[in-house]
């Protein structure tokens, strides 16, 4: 029995069952990802369209806005 032992102490059944288990595993959480991707894709495109990230940078002048009233009463 010692002679069917490799460096990581499994034998080649149970390397083997290992294997199955982590493939199948890798398969599941890729599939989940991938439809996460497109989910997320679906609710906001990472490319922007054809008006740009302007929605974006307006969104972030607001804050920053917000954030310069808030500043001199927290100092």
């Amino acid at each position: 029995m010692a002679d069917n032992m490799s460096l990581t102490g499994l034998s080649d059944e149970e390397a083997k069952e290992f294997h199955s288990i982590f493939m199948q595993s890798f398969l599941i959480f890729t599939a989940v990802a991938v439809v996460a991707h497109f989910l997320a894709w679906a609710w906001r495109p990472w490319i922007p369209g054809a008006e740009g990230y302007g929605s974006v940078i307006e969104g972030v002048h607001n804050v920053t806005a917000a954030v310069s009233q808030i500043a001199p009463l927290a100092g």
